[in-house]
């Protein structure tokens, strides 16, 4: 019996996590359990009960106020105990967050192997994201074993001197939650709101887009909605009280836009399934989107997943207002174009990742529970 720790935080790691958790559950030959450390709370929780997974361990460290780097520390402070007491034969952390690499970091320094899912990502830019690029490079260095989602990824990871035995190929597993969350004849008051009109998603909320960027997507979105009184728009704003503010203030008028708080799992990806494309600087939207056949403009100079650029259903338009409003109206008015990216691609995988991942574990492949 392999006895296995499942160590997460965000809402986005949830997502990604918990139907591997879930996989892992129900299988004979493996004794699953659940750390989280509440980085996120509301939007993790959320995650947490659509999935029905019951954490163990729930650290609930995130305090008002707290910096990422206080919240680390905390981390760090509080993750050893539970390494301790369960001591796993493999301790499983997912992406690029701060629970990832404290987690890895704790387990490393106990000599418990570490699994990372969703290896081997890269930007090439240590500023981009920002810190998580750096955070998913460390994870793998700690890692005895690599769960690559994609082709690219595994390559990465092989450049980089991991041992072939140690990568393995499996697919993301946010395409196994979109196979859970994602439904036929899915209601809701947003999506009556915006019957018969064409409906943009939008979200921005990353650190290296505070301040002069933030304020040009916020002008930006402004203006689309000026210029194209024809779309409707979405923004579930992130949980940050000065970002909220910010939108409200920059937003103000704007009545083709509804404003809501972080939005529930299943609401979310249901809305993503049922609008024209997406505006975005987030990285997971980016499969999500891809999956569902959803174009994704995305508000960054680059990104962690070059593989939607090259399947066609992903456009960098960078930070610019100019850019970002050009390529919107584009894919709402030029139909062409928007046929030619609104398609769904299995770049990302077949939904069966989270299978994959825990026929490895449950056969204790690549030498994972080796001393």
């Amino acid at each position: 019996m392999q006895r296995v720790l499942l160590i997460f935080g965000t809402r986005p790691e949830a997502v990604k996590m918990c139907p591997l958790a879930r996989e892992l559950m129900r299988r004979g030959g493996v004794e699953a359990t659940v750390c989280v450390t509440g980085q996120h709370r509301a939007m993790l929780d959320d995650v947490l009960r659509f999935f029905g997974v019951t954490p163990k361990y729930d650290l609930n460290l995130l305090r008002p106020g707290a910096t990422l780097t206080e919240l680390t520390g905390a981390m760090l402070a509080h993750l050893p105990p539970v390494l301790r007491r369960e001591r796993p034969d493999l301790v499983l952390v997912h992406g690029d967050t701060a629970t990832a690499f404290a987690a890895a970091l704790c387990a490393f320094e106990l000599a418990l192997p570490v699994g990372h899912v969703e290896a081997g990502l890269r930007s090439g830019d240590l500023a981009a994201p920002f810190p998580e690029e750096f955070d998913r490079r460390v994870v793998d260095m700690l890692s005895r074993v690599c769960f690559a989602p994609t082709a690219e990824a595994r390559d990465n990871l092989l450049r980089e001197g991991k041992a072939p035995e140690a990568v393995f190929l499996t697919g993301n597993t946010v395409v196994d939650a979109l196979r859970a969350t994602v439904r036929e004849g899915f209601d809701h008051p947003l999506l009556r709101w915006a019957a018969g009109h064409p409906l943009v998603l939008f979200t921005a909320h990353r650190r290296e887009s505070r301040g002069a960027p933030m304020g040009s997507m916020l002008s930006a979105l402004r203006r689309l909605l000026r210029i194209a009184p024809e779309a409707r728009a979405v923004f579930p704003v992130h949980g940050d009280p000065a970002l909220r503010s910010l939108a409200e203030r920059e937003l103000a008028g704007c009545e083709n836009l509804r404003l809501t708080p972080p939005l529930p799992v299943e609401t979310f990806h249901n809305l993503l399934s049922a609008c024209r494309f997406c505006l975005t600087d987030s990285g997971g939207l980016q499969e999500e989107g891809a999956a569902l056949g959803k174009p994704v403009l995305v508000m960054r100079a680059c990104t962690e997943r070059p593989e939607a650029l090259r399947a066609g259903v992903l456009r960098l338009v960078g930070t610019r207002e100019d850019d970002i409003v050009s390529a919107a109206l584009t894919l709402l008015r030029d139909e062409a174009l928007y046929a030619s990216m609104a398609r769904p691609s299995a770049v990302f995988g077949d939904g069966h990742a989270g299978e994959r991942i825990a026929d490895v574990i449950e056969r204790g492949e690549c030498d994972i529970f080796a001393p």
